[in-house]
């Protein structure tokens, strides 16, 4: 019966291999509850004239576009809301 080699045949091979970074399995995501009325750090790009226009009326200019963001928001789910009413 023969013996396996005690030694790998290709020792460049086996070294890499022992070198090997192990990977990791992926932690789970999860997702926090978003609580209602609490403000998230986010980043966006927005154009240098809006940017501009919200700036030019001094601090605030975050919450002023964060107002105007809602505004829209609730127009266009209000005419969701019609339309839905509509088709009934």
């Amino acid at each position: 019966m023969a013996n396996p080699p005690r030694r790998p045949t290709n020792p460049m091979a086996a070294a890499e291999a022992a070198f090997k970074p192990i990977k990791k399995p992926a932690a789970p995501v999860h997702e926090t509850a978003a609580v209602p009325n609490v403000r998230e750090l986010v980043s966006i790009r927005i154009d240098r004239a809006v940017l501009d226009y919200f700036q030019s009326d001094g601090p605030g200019w975050q919450d002023r576009i964060n107002d105007a963001l809602r505004a829209t928001v609730q127009k266009r789910t209000a005419a969701e809301y019609d339309r839905s009413d509509d088709t009934t």
